[in-house]
Parts: C-alpha cells; sequence; structure tokens
C-alpha cells in the first residue's frame, strides 16, 4: 500500500496533481491512497503520524509555513519519507540537498505529466519495489493475487475466505486450514492477529483496543495473548516504509 499526501494551497493544481498520480498507480496496478492537505499548518499538525505516508508532495511556496519548513518537520520525525518539492520557482537546490527532496516538479512545465511518472519511477526504483503475485486454487477456479491486494484471510470451519481488493473488495474461498498459508505468507508481511485471521500487515491502519483497524476500515478482534506482538510487528511496518 502507498500512501501518498499532496500538500499544496492551489485546489485545482492539487486536484491535478493527484489525477496524474491516480493515473501512474493505476496503470502499474498498485495499491494507493492519496489525501490532500490545502496547508502546511494542516501537515505539521500531523506531528509523529506523517510516517504514515510513503511520499509526499510539497508546494514550496504556500502561505505561513512554507514547503521547506514543512519538509523540516518531517525529516524530524523521519528520514525515511520521500518528498517532492512543487514549485513555480527553480533555484532551490541547497534547500532540496538538505532536506534529501527526491525531484522538484516545476509547475507550469509542459512536460509536466512525464515529470511526474519519471519522479514515480524513481521513488519506486528507490523503494527497490516490486510485485509480488502468487497463484491459489479457489474454489471458484486457479487464480493469481497480488499479496498487497489481499487485505487478510479468514478461516470458517475448514474454509478459508481470501479478502482482496480488486475493484471493489472480493472474496475468494478454499478448503484448507490457516496454519498452511501463515507459513507460506509470514515471509511477505502477513501476520496471524488471531486464531481465525491472517492480516497483510500493510493493509493495517492502526492497532488499538485490542481490534486491528485495516485501510479500508474493517475492524478485526485481537485476544489480549497475541495483542502485544501485533501491535510491534505493526509498529515495526511503519518504521520500514
Amino acid at each position: 500500500m502507498f500512501k501518498i499526501a499532496i500538500c499544496d494551497d492551489e485546489n485545482l493544481f492539487t486536484e491535478e496533481l493527484k489525477e496524474l498520480i491516480s493515473g501512474y498507480m493505476m496503470e502499474k496496478d498498485l495499491i494507493f491512497e492519496i489525501d490532500t492537505y490545502n496547508s502546511g499548518e494542516a501537515l505539521v499538525e500531523l506531528g509523529v503520524g506523517v510516517v504514515r505516508y510513503t511520499i509526499v508532495f510539497l508546494d514550496i511556496n504556500m502561505e505561513r509555513i512554507d514547503g521547506i519548513k514543512t519538509a523540516e518537520m518531517i525529516r524530524k520525525v523521519s528520514r525515511e519519507v520521500f518528498i517532492v518539492f512543487v514549485t513555480a520557482y527553480v533555484d532551490y537546490s541547497l534547500e532540496g540537498y538538505r532536506l534529501d527532496v527526491v525531484r522538484y516538479l516545476l509547475k507550469g512545465n509542459a512536460n509536466f505529466q512525464s515529470n511526474v511518472n519519471e519522479c514515480m519511477d524513481a521513488i519506486i526504483d528507490k523503494m527497490n519495489y516490486s510485485v509480488i503475485k502468487r497463484k491459489f486454487d479457489f474454489k471458484e477456479g486457479r487464480k493469481e493475487i497480488m499479496l498487497d491486494r489481499l487485505l487478510y484471510i479468514e478461516s470458517n470451519l475448514h474454509r478459508l475466505e481470501f479478502h482482496v481488493m480488486e475493484d471493489d473488495e472480493t472474496v475468494y474461498t478454499m478448503y484448507e486450514i490457516l496454519n498452511v498459508m501463515d507459513d507460506m505468507l509470514s515471509e511477505n508481511g502477513f501476520i496471524r492477529t488471531h486464531q481465525s485471521y491472517l492480516v497483510n500487515v500493510k493493509c493495517i491502519e492502526n492497532v488499538v483496543r485490542y481490534k486491528v483497524i485495516l485501510t479500508n476500515g474493517v475492524e478485526l478482534p485481537i485476544p489480549k495473548v497475541r495483542y502485544t506482538e501485533v501491535k510491534k510487528k505493526f509498529i515495526a511496518c511503519l518504521g520500514e516504509v
């Protein structure tokens, strides 16, 4: 799951950039969410919560808290977030070097779309990101699944239900025990949150009050004996993105 933030006080430009990024991500068949912020203050208020984002696109020239000050806040919290400056001006190279900015995107550039695509290519290359797929023999037929799209697996009376994000959430079923899937997928970031649930840690929004909250809003229970372990794995995953 790629979580992306766009911080810009020009609403029309924000929507344009969001559309371009969405088009790129869909063409690459990648799972993503894009949040928009219309001021540096709104992003700064997140504090350490900014680490939820893989990539942040920052307009440099905003009122009050500009993009450079916002980037400085992000860097105090994390060196792992990929920062992209968006600007109408060219001469910010020293700040970009100091703040480890991936790219500058120049507003109004005739090649803006190709620049966005090249920027995203560079970030994915830096992440060494690759799409991992596996084939499963479901009751509905043999199907290849992108593991990033597999939200969780639920065990129900020796039948497994695979909850997969496609155009909408789709459920595929097979007769198998969850232990087998646990052994198969544990190295791909799936954790056993409950005797009946195997969850993709990349799709967890939060772990709180003995439940897992997924990025699609689904809440799954965690027994007390597993809570500390699940919480630790979730926090470790946040540190890797």
